[in-house]
This record gives C-alpha cells, sequence and structure tokens, in this order.
C-alpha cells in the first residue's frame, strides 16, 4: 500500500517528541475515548465537518449530494449521517466554506515531500517526523513505508500511538522507530471498556512488548477528572512504570475542551459535555503521586 488517509499535517510542532516537528496525523482509531479531543480522527473513511455559523441556507449542498443526506428542516439543512457516504459533493458546491471534508488520501512519496520542506529544522533542533493520529498503528503498510522513507532520509522518527492494534503491525514497524509516545488512560479493564469501548488487554501487553524489546518509551496519561485521576488508578500506573525502566518519563496531559466544538460540526453527541479541566490543585496531586513512586514525571508532552 502507498496510500494513506490523513486528516491533517502539522509543521514545526514542540509537543510531539524531541526538537522542531513535522507531526502526520493518521485518521482512523479503535478506540471511542469520551474526551477524544480529535474526534474526527476516529472514522477510518472520509466525512464532512459542518461549520454552521458559516451556513448562508442557500441550498447549494443539498442540490450536490447524491445521497439525499441533505434535508431542508424549517429554517435549517440537516445533514442525516445515516447516509452521508463522505464523498465531498457538498462541500465542493458549498459558498460559504460551511462544509469541510475531513481526510484526504496522500501517498508516500507526496507526504515525504511536505516532511522534507523542513529538513534543516530537524537537524537544527534534533527533531524529525512524528505519526500520530487516530491510531497510524491501524494503517500499517502506509506507516511502514513512511517509516522507512523517513530512515532512508536518516530522520528520527516517533509514533504516537495507544497500542490497541494489532501485534503483527507493532512488530513489523518497531525497529524503524526512534522513540514511542505511548497512551495509556486506565489500569482497571472494565474501567477502560466503559470509557473507549475496548479492552485495555493489548494495550499493556504491547507496552510490555516494546519494553522487552529496548525501545526508547514516554508514557502519556490523559488526566480526565471523574474518569481516571483517582489516586488508585494513578498508583497503578505508577508500580507499573516502576516495572518497566524503558520507559523515560510520564507526561500527564490535562483534559481541555478544544474538542467541545468539533462534536457538534460533526453533528455528534459530546460524550462528556459537563467535564472540565483539571484544577491545578489535581494536576500537582497527580505529579506528586508518581514523585513519591520514584516516577519521573512532566505535565504538558
Amino acid at each position: 500500500m502507498t496510500d494513506g488517509l490523513l486528516f491533517d499535517i502539522q509543521r514545526f510542532a514542540l509537543h510531539d517528541g524531541p526538537g522542531i516537528r513535522t507531526t502526520v496525523f493518521f485518521k482512523g482509531c479503535g478506540l471511542r475515548c469520551w474526551w477524544c479531543h480529535n474526534p474526527e480522527s476516529q472514522h477510518p473513511k472520509q466525512e464532512v465537518m459542518l461549520r454552521p455559523e458559516l451556513c448562508i441556507q442557500c441550498g447549494a449542498c443539498l442540490e450536490a449530494c447524491p445521497e439525499g443526506a441533505i434535508i431542508r428542516d424549517g429554517d435549517r439543512l440537516v445533514t442525516l449521517r445515516d447516509r452521508c457516504t463522505g464523498c465531498g459533493a457538498c462541500a465542493e458546491a458549498c459558498n460559504a466554506d460551511a462544509r469541510q471534508i475531513v481526510g484526504r488520501a496522500m501517498a508516500v512519496a507526496a507526504v515525504m515531500a511536505e516532511v522534507m520542506r523542513d529538513s534543516l529544522f530537524y537537524e537544527e533542533s534534533g527533531g524529525g517526523v512524528t505519526f500520530s493520529g487516530g491510531e497510524p498503528l491501524l494503517q500499517g503498510d502506509f506507516l511502514l513505508a513512511l517509516l522507512r522513507a523517513c530512515k532512508a532520509q536518516d530522520l528520527h522518527t516517533t509514533l504516537d500511538t495507544c497500542g490497541h492494534a494489532p501485534t503483527a503491525t507493532l512488530e513489523a514497524v518497531r525497529p524503524y522507530v526512534d522513540l514511542f509516545l505511548y497512551d495509556l488512560k486506565l489500569m482497571d479493564d472494565a474501567r477502560h471498556r466503559q470509557v473507549t469501548g475496548a479492552s485495555n488487554k493489548l494495550i499493556l501487553e504491547h507496552l510490555h512488548l516494546l519494553a522487552r524489546g529496548g525501545h526508547r518509551i514516554v508514557l502519556r496519561i490523559p488526566l480526565i477528572p471523574g474518569i481516571n485521576d483517582d489516586e488508585e488508578n494513578l498508583r497503578q500506573i505508577a508500580t507499573l512504570v516502576r516495572t518497566l525502566p524503558q520507559i523515560e518519563r510520564v507526561d500527564l496531559l490535562p483534559y481541555h475542551l478544544i474538542g467541545d466544538h468539533k462534536y457538534e460540526r460533526l453533528n455528534r453527541p459530546n460524550p462528556m459535555p459537563e467535564t472540565l479541566p483539571p484544577t491545578p490543585a489535581q494536576m500537582e496531586n497527580a505529579v506528586r503521586i508518581f514523585r513519591d513512586a520514584g516516577v519521573q514525571v512532566s505535565t504538558g508532552g
């Protein structure tokens, strides 16, 4: 496979690994985390994102849609998600940029052309390329081809993963990854299933696999009040980290509200509309738990 589906490429990224980086965002993820701040990354197909505040109610999208997925309801244009195929006809016809396609197919060569634009900055800062998502491991052939292309250019590579993907894919790509940013949310499997839609068994197995393989790992924990910030969960994670010396540190990532408006634009319900970011005191308490356990910890990433 030489083509993959991406939803963004961000240049001059400073929080996705060492130095100045280009972050390539893959579309598609096997988890459905309630707090996801990039819900447009979840589905493995193109989809339409709306900006209702820009809509001028001209009806061009309604006429352009080949599936009849847009109807007029009073003074609103409503998208029927069960009919929408994400073909993009409505976005092309939109006169006000109120409809945008999320997800674009790109070839390895096209992605690398974007990546190499900033090669000088990588050299000067010790940066490189980060593959994020969504979950990059779900497009294994495409990811492997990109990693090999990066190594051919002697670029530092980082993989931001939740570990919920086929073991064979992880085994295939890991020789080409210099640093893993590994997401971990909850140690209790039942709680993990409730808020992500999947078991954490494979995630924990893959974390151990990477540690046994001697890979550099930074563990990333999104800290969500009322979900995973309790002392029991954080102490269990700290205990796990102490058994895996390949984990260089823990990054605590405070929940934020950046993704809230995206659910409305995707015509999806927000799973956590009332949740607020952690307070400074809550962040300090989480940091204390890891430091008391002798684990190197930082906030942010």
